[in-house]
């Protein structure tokens, strides 16, 4: 069970807890590894490229690469076991996600819609819900962090993404729920809600200094810019440690101001 945050002079520490992190290689999930990794935690780092989880185990002590797919049930279920083997999960990062075809929906496939679905909002449920068990079962408590999007908020803007929206916005009344049905076991659950950032979903729009997808962040986010990726470690660590101690249920938008226009 996690500490009060006033108990403990580092309310930011994670020393002795297992995190597990989806979506682990790319540019986003790569980060949180390291940010969790940084503040003490064992992370599990989980995604389909491997060699991707090696490289980073590889200079990042405190992650332990493993492969996974999370459409499949099993493969999360080995997540959570990889963890008790570290005595947890105690934080579980669901960052694994995709983005659809940019096309309007009635010209979208619906395959390519239920997919969305299946990657950005029922794999998070399953992992959380597999995590919640062993929490639940071994009285531990723990923090669930459920990445998100601004677009889970508010419509694409240029693009059309409504597998996307769909699935993102999902995942945040999912947030709500699962908070509400698992505070008594001391388990919280948040999400953070990204606006553009340079990754690998959204490198196409920052092609180039004077890129349209640039121009158009610039010109529709209060801070006349994208993100920069340190900018999430905070909300991260809030949410991950015991300084986030009494938050659960909510969502903390990291977007420069985009959804406040």
């Amino acid at each position: 069970m996690a500490a009060a945050a006033g108990s403990d002079p580092d309310v930011f520490s994670l020393d002795g807890r297992a995190a597990i992190v989806t979506g682990a290689s790319g540019t986003l999930g790569e980060r949180y590894c390291r940010v969790l990794a940084s503040r003490g935690a064992t992370v599990i780092a989980a995604a389909r490229r491997l060699d991707r989880l090696e490289a980073l185990a590889g200079v990042v002590p405190g992650v332990v690469p493993v492969g996974c797919d999370v459409t499949d049930d099993l493969q999360l279920q080995r997540l959570v076991e990889a963890a008790a083997e570290h005595g947890g999960p105690d934080i579980v990062v669901n960052n694994a996600g995709a983005s659809d075809a940019v096309v309007r929906a009635h010209e979208q496939d619906p395959a390519q819609f239920r997919r969305m679905l299946d990657i950005n909002l029922t794999a998070a449920f399953v992992l959380s819900a597999a995590s919640a068990r062993r929490m639940i079962e071994h009285g531990t408590g723990g923090s669930i962090v459920n990445v998100a999007s601004m677009l889970g908020i508010v419509a694409s803007g240029g693009n059309h993404q409504a597998g996307y929206v769909a699935s993102k916005a999902g995942l945040i009344g999912l947030t709500r729920e699962l908070a509400k049905q698992w505070a008594p076991d001391g388990i919280r659950v948040n999400a953070i809600a990204p606006g553009y950032f340079r990754s690998e979903l959204t490198e196409a729009m920052f092609a180039a200094d004077d890129a349209p997808g640039l121009r158009h962040i610039q010109r529709n986010t209060l801070m006349r810019r994208a993100g920069e990726i340190d900018e999430f470690d905070g909300a991260l660590l809030l949410l991950a440690s015991d300084a986030g101690s009494y938050i659960t249920g909510q969502t903390i938008v990291v977007d420069g101001g985009w959804t406040a226009r």
